[in-house]
């Protein structure tokens, strides 16, 4: 029989390391196989909620954020290119200059998880902001991209320019804040074991037999 497997996914849209983190997670479940019944749930987390419309270029926020070199970054994206072809994403460092602000992307999630379609719009946006370099914070970028995976682009405009669903980004914010939750990627799995970062797929599943064997 197949042991349940509930995974709350903690991130934000602008995060490399969640996209790194989600590829991973893939694997590592194509590993288990049918061994699991998995339920995969996307969560919100805003790195940068104060981030304007505009958004900030991208050296200059990190800078200002963690007092980084322009040295220390390009080492850091070096390391995230790299560890990204390790799980199949393609990060195109020289097309993404900008971080945007991702709460509309979020509230269009929180919709996409009503239809079904959940995982398919969290992976186009990984791929729309790391790969194509777009920006995840216009709307017409979002639509765009609920067309691409199969949801109806009048009800993601509709749900993107009422501000709907924005109360329960916030409430998922908050309760995944008040519950320890200050860094993303966050793999919560059956509501009470954390496995947190990018970690490697061999990591995932180790982690994921180990508490599959518990259950």
């Amino acid at each position: 029989m197949a042991t349940p497997l509930k995974i709350d996914f903690v991130s934000d849209v602008s995060c490399p390391w969640c996209a790194i983190g989600l590829a991973s997670l893939n694997k590592a479940l194509d590993a288990i196989g049918d061994e699991a019944e998995v339920s995969i749930h996307f969560q919100p987390f805003e790195l940068n909620a104060n981030m304007p419309p505009e958004g900030q270029d991208i050296g200059e926020h990190l800078t200002e954020k963690y007092g980084s070199t322009a040295e220390q970054q390009q080492q850091a994206r070096e390391m995230i290119r790299a560890r990204g072809a390790e799980v199949g994403f393609e990060f195109a460092m020289d097309k993404r200059g900008r971080i945007y602000n991702t709460f509309d992307a979020h509230r269009l999630l929180h919709w996409a998880g009503l239809q079904g379609k959940q995982k398919e719009l969290k992976q186009a946006l990984f791929k729309a902001y790391f790969t194509q370099g777009l920006d995840p914070s216009a709307h017409e970028v979002l639509i765009y991209l609920a067309g691409e995976v199969g949801l109806d682009k009048d009800a993601a405009r509709q749900v993107l320019h009422t501000g709907e669903y924005g109360a329960e980004v916030r409430e998922a914010e908050q309760f995944f804040q008040r519950h320890g939750i200050n860094s993303v990627p966050a793999v919560i799995i059956n509501e009470r074991h954390l496995i947190s970062g990018g970690q490697p797929a061999a990591v995932f599943e180790r982690a994921l037999r180990e508490i599959m064997a518990k259950a």
